[in-house]
């Protein structure tokens, strides 16, 4: 279930002098408006909760922790008394993520990952959540961005690559939608997408760290609607690959975190939307 703390601060209104009724109205209708606030609030969540398909609830619910850059990162709009049932859900397919993995990595972003079939049809692969250590972002960055206004951090065009190419824990967490899709073509879609990348960052001589990557992904592993892929960059570059929490490998190379990381979060990134929300979030982590 989806338990939120919306940051809003509702002022009270100014005490009139000599006026006693009058503010006494106003208190009354003040702690109605946040009542009735509250209420309402209460009554997205829960009906999300009990319906994560319901497009419109979960599209508002959804603008409320993404869309305005005043909010906390992520992981601050969210309860995390209990971190285990705390979750965002991605609108069109209804798949949740929770808020906070492993110790500290906080979620910044979801998007999702589609395919074009024949040039005719999109379907909806994956849906794929960013999550980044806090303190690690904080270490490597705000030193830098962290004093900058909102109008300055939208014209540094360099943040997203200080991201990627720094020493920060990120994992790219990617839970299976399409029902019919074997390791095989995920084996296939990264040697596609990953190849692309290498090449573009480090040449045409990298097709050995290629395949050291792709054959993680091994024929016995059966992917099914709602399987889970963690990638996983750890401190030192290293790249872990889990599925289904199973660690199936783990490859030390800052080429290989980087070429991952820009499918993601990069300037040509899967889902454009995705990258706007985690860029927001992580300049709000930032300016605290």
């Amino acid at each position: 279930m989806v338990s939120l703390r919306f940051p809003f601060s509702f002022s009270q209104p100014p005490k009139l002098p000599n006026s006693n009724s009058t503010s006494t109205s106003r208190r009354v209708s003040s702690a109605a408006f946040v009542a009735a606030s509250a209420a309402a609030s209460a009554a997205v969540v829960a009906a999300v909760s009990l319906d994560p398909k319901h497009t419109f609830l979960q599209k508002a619910l959804n603008c409320l922790v993404f869309s305005n850059r005043a909010f906390s990162p992520l992981w601050g709009s969210l309860s995390l008394a209990d971190n285990s049932s705390s979750a965002v859900v991605e609108s069109k397919t209804g798949v949740e993520f929770p808020s906070v993995i492993g110790d500290s990595r906080g979620l910044l972003g979801i998007g999702l990952r589609k395919k074009s079939v024949l040039g005719l049809k999109n379907i909806d692969v994956y849906a794929f959540g960013v999550y980044a250590d806090g303190n690690g972002v904080k270490e490597f960055l705000s030193e830098k961005y962290g004093k900058l206004s909102d109008s300055e951090f939208k014209e540094n065009k360099k943040f997203n690559e200080d991201l990627i190419e720094n020493d920060i824990c990120v994992t790219v967490r990617l839970q299976i939608v399409y029902g019919r899709l074997s390791i095989r073509s995920v084996r296939s879609a990264f040697e596609e997408s990953v190849g692309s990348r290498l090449q573009k960052f480090g040449g045409s001589d990298n097709k050995e760290l290629l395949q050291r990557f792709t054959s993680q992904f091994k024929d016995e592993y059966k992917i099914p609607r709602g399987s889970v892929i963690d990638l996983s960059r750890e401190r030192g570059h290293v790249l872990c690959t889990s599925i289904d929490g199973k660690e199936v490998g783990s490859i030390q190379s800052k080429l290989l975190c980087r070429s991952i990381l820009d499918l993601y979060i990069g300037q040509d990134s899967f889902d454009r939307q995705a990258k706007e929300d985690i860029e927001q979030n992580l300049a709000s982590l930032l300016q605290k």
